[in-house]
């Protein structure tokens, strides 16, 4: 039986807290200051994850209501953000929440394209009073600058082509297909209610060694649902690529931040 995508991240949650990336420090203090947080108040996560983002907004003083409906995942989000008073973890779905109060701020990191599409704006609205923020963002690698991209995309194209060209954001494939932040205006523009769509960026570099970037690959849905003769096969593949370049590899990121403010 097909695994839904959205529904995976609880079968490697620990994994995934240990692997993937945070989020720039500049996003959560723009974002605090857009909302009118950046002295306290309470924002609504959409999508917590393990709660690395709710921990960069805790941290700065803001409350925060986090809403994760996979136990695992939520698990980890409660320890992670056990030492913050200031964080309440809901184990419950975005679209099937009703908000006990308006929020000055909604956001999302990495999860707001696993909500429905035909919900998430209304929901976002319902939850936002009038002049809020909602900021969702997500971190994508650019592949553009990254000197390994074609022996990479060759080992996908030999060993995993179900992932096909353009899959998900590891996927280093020369083409690739447009995202929510790309068509984010055409998003906001129908979606009623909000208005002064923008997309900013931020950019910063990390670098993996070859064991940290096989535990990152295994983190994403794509990955995760490959039957496992192929996925043992794409992550030896692409192990071998990073160790005939001396165990590393310079990736290269700019985090999107795709925000609107409710009317």
């Amino acid at each position: 039986m097909a695994r839904e995508r959205r529904l995976v991240f609880g079968e490697v949650a620990e994994l995934y807290d240990r692997a993937r990336p945070s989020f720039p420090a500049a996003l959560v203090d723009d974002v605090l200051v857009l909302a009118g947080l950046d002295a306290g108040g309470c924002a609504l996560e959409v999508g917590a994850g393990t709660g690395k983002a709710t921990v960069l907004f805790a941290a700065r003083g803001a409350s925060v209501l986090a809403l994760e409906p996979d136990p695992a995942m939520a698990a980890v989000a409660e320890r992670n953000c056990a030492a913050y008073p200031n964080v309440t973890i809901e184990r419950a779905e975005f679209e099937h929440w009703d908000p006990p109060a308006t929020f000055s701020l909604v956001y999302s990191a990495q999860a707001w394209h696993w909500i429905a599409p035909e919900l998430r704006y209304v929901r976002a609205r319902a939850a936002l009073r009038p002049g809020g923020v909602l900021a969702a963002f997500w971190n994508r690698p650019e592949w553009d600058g990254c000197a390994l991209r074609e022996e990479l995309d060759s080992v996908y194209r030999r060993v995993a082509p179900e992932l096909g060209a353009g899959g998900g954001p590891m996927h280093p494939a020369p083409s690739r297909p447009l995202d929510l932040c790309d068509q984010w205006e055409r998003e906001i523009a129908p979606a009623g209610g909000f208005e002064q769509a923008e997309v900013w960026s931020y950019r910063w570099v990390y670098e993996y060694s070859t064991e940290e970037y096989l535990r990152l690959l295994r983190t994403h849905s794509d990955h995760i649902v490959l039957d496992p003769a192929p996925l043992v096969a794409l992550l030896e593949g692409i192990g071998a690529v990073l160790h005939r370049h001396g165990g590393s590899m310079e990736v290269s990121y700019v985090t999107r931040l795709c925000l609107a403010r409710a009317r």
